[in-house]
């Protein structure tokens, strides 16, 4: 399994001429998976060798604008440059609880249509996750609003077991996320490769004895 990583933007705060805001990218086998998505993410990736239609995953740290503000922008570009199809898989979006009622409210205010289906799964953070008087529990956002609208996605608990969220699975590789303390919820991302067990080429070891 081929895995590289591209570091997008590594400042704070803002976006500069010359340092984008918190983004980087791991490709791995033709994906591109982006970890936050910061103010010029977008002008970033024009600027790189990366392909943004490859973009499949999203994973957000945080609820801070210079982790998570270039999301709207980037999934209308993204709709811009997309071929539509039904069979097109859906981009999944991993973050904080409270970024599929950002994203859905984004886009419908905005009138951005997207062109692709996307869908956000939610982290539920702990309360020890930040300085109480920080913490804030979005998990009552749009339940007044009717039906659920918006994209769908998962609703993500804490496996008390292994203290972690299990994100992601495949033959190839887990993708957890663990909690960190900030000023508000924040979370890392662990990728795990999984045993590869090589090939014996039997007969060439009985004739070596």
């Amino acid at each position: 399994m081929s895995l590289d990583i591209t570091f997008l933007g590594t400042g704070s705060a803002y976006p500069s001429p010359a340092r984008g805001a918190s983004a980087l990218v791991l490709r791995r086998e033709g994906q591109c998976w982006l970890f936050d998505c910061g103010e010029g993410t977008q002008t970033q990736l024009m600027r790189s060798h990366l392909r943004a239609a490859r973009i499949t995953k999203i994973f957000i740290t945080h609820l801070h604008g210079d982790h998570f503000f270039g999301l709207p922008g980037l999934l209308c570009t993204l709709s811009l440059q997309s071929d539509p199809g039904p069979s097109k898989a859906p981009v999944d979006i991993y973050g904080p609880l409270g970024l599929r009622s950002f994203l859905w409210r984004s886009l419908e205010l905005s009138h951005s249509q997207l062109l692709f289906p996307y869908a956000v799964h939610e982290l539920v953070p702990t309360r020890d996750q930040c300085p109480a008087e920080e913490f804030k529990d979005f998990s009552g956002l749009d339940r007044d609003e009717g039906p659920p609208q918006g994209p769908p996605g998962r609703l993500l608990h804490l496996d008390p077991d292994d203290d972690s969220y299990l994100l992601v699975e495949d033959e190839q590789l887990v993708v957890r996320a663990f909690r960190l303390f900030h000023r508000i919820p924040s979370f890392g991302f662990v990728l795990e490769e999984k045993p590869r067990p090589g090939r014996l080429n039997v007969q060439k070891l009985k004739e070596l004895g």
